[in-house]
């Protein structure tokens, strides 16, 4: 009997998540039921009480791969803000944050999403007002652009014809790598090989390949271990004016081999982002994102201690995202906090070095907050926070 009990409750389950994919438990059939089929209709109502409460404040969010750090965030975002009925966060595995802006804008049970900032340049075309339709909540990682060369490069010019990877299709550095060369107006021979090729290639002077580009979270592991000859190294990249990326650097406390004490080479990132769509405000998927977001901000120091994704003691939550709007009602939650509640950057004048950051001060621009918050990761790694 306890058997039967557990298997029609896991059906129970199962039923309940396929009707919050497909927007509602009746939306299953539009027809009557043949002989083999099964008629919502013939539920009891305590069963269809069990199915509205189990979907009532279910959130779909669209992750990526399992390999990559996005589905990680995902996963301890639903850990953290798990509220039972009141809220309940499903991690779903995608293609990756590129394409999750497809999922966001037209796959059905999807209402948040991890994606790139620069995603939504692939859509202008057929979406000239796409940065209308989504919205971001929280600027979640940089991923740092980084762009090693062998020792016969020295300058981004150097690189004109040469052969350049940028990873495996449907990675970040192929889909941002050529968008940001393009920007550069730097005409190169790119290919797109695992990037363990591709390095192997470099250092035994195979192939004629002479870098390969990384977008992801400093430090990459490729480059922490292993000896490479002199001469290999990361070339300084600066975009004057961004929609989509922002100021970084790669210092010699991420990469003690390539980058002497005291030296910084200077490069942008790509944000990576948790999204949603521009929700009506009267509409219940706003309901649930509105609530998935004041729990996400209210657990946000649960998330920057261990046990999560190191890269949690980063997130900041007045940075901003260049290019989009806030989701209002993360806008609001920030409006009615203090500001000694928002995890951003020392005071102006403050002593870096010091235990802690001293309180924010009053950020009311993009720029001013996006100053902040790198403010905030340069203190943060000077004192091994």
């Amino acid at each position: 009997m306890k058997q039967l009990v557990t298997v029609c409750r896991i059906m129970m389950v199962l039923v309940g998540a396929l009707a919050a994919i497909n927007g509602s438990a009746d939306a299953q059939t539009s027809s009557g039921p043949g002989p083999s089929q099964f008629s919502p209709g013939a539920r009891r109502p305590v069963e269809q009480q069990a199915i509205e409460k189990l979907n009532a404040w279910t959130v779909g969010l669209a992750a990526g791969q399992l390999e990559g750090a996005p589905i990680r965030f995902a996963t301890d975002i639903a850990r953290v803000v798990d509220d039972g009925d009141n809220l309940h966060v499903l991690p779903i595995v995608t293609r990756g944050p590129t394409e999750n802006v497809e999922a966001l804008l037209y796959l059905k049970g999807v209402d948040v999403a991890i994606i790139n900032s620069d995603a939504l340049e692939e859509f202008k075309a057929l979406i000239p007002d796409v940065q209308k339709r989504i919205t971001y909540i929280l600027n979640l990682f940089p991923s740092e652009l980084h762009i090693f060369v062998r020792p016969e490069i020295n300058s981004l010019s150097d690189l004109k014809g040469k052969k350049v990877n940028f990873n495996t299709p449907g990675t970040t550095a192929a889909y941002s790598g050529p968008l940001i060369f393009d920007q550069l107006k730097l005409d190169v021979d790119k290919t797109f090989i695992p990037h363990q090729i591709a390095l192997e290639q470099m250092r035994s002077g195979q192939g004629d390949m002479e870098a390969v580009v990384f977008i992801t979270s400093k430090p990459v592991e490729a480059f922490l271990h292993g000896k490479w000859d002199p001469g290999f190294k990361f070339l300084p990249v600066e975009l004057e004016e961004s929609e989509f990326y922002v100021p970084a650097k790669l210092t010699a406390s991420d990469y003690p081999q390539f980058i002497p004490p005291g030296q910084e080479i200077q490069t942008i990132a790509v944000p990576t982002i948790l999204a949603a769509f521009n929700w009506p405000r009267s509409s219940d998927r706003y309901r649930r994102v509105a609530r998935l977001t004041d729990y996400l901000f209210d657990r946000l120091d649960k998330l920057q201690q261990p046990g999560f994704h190191p890269k949690w003691k980063d997130v900041s939550l007045a940075a901003t995202v260049p290019g989009l709007t806030r989701f209002p009602a993360a806008q609001e939650w920030l409006g009615r906090n203090t500001a000694s509640r928002i995890a951003t950057a020392p005071a102006a004048g403050a002593t870096i070095g010091s235990d802690a950051p001293a309180a924010v001060p009053e950020a009311n621009t993009p720029e001013q907050q996006q100053r902040l918050y790198q403010e905030f990761l340069d203190w943060r790694r000077q004192n091994g926070k």
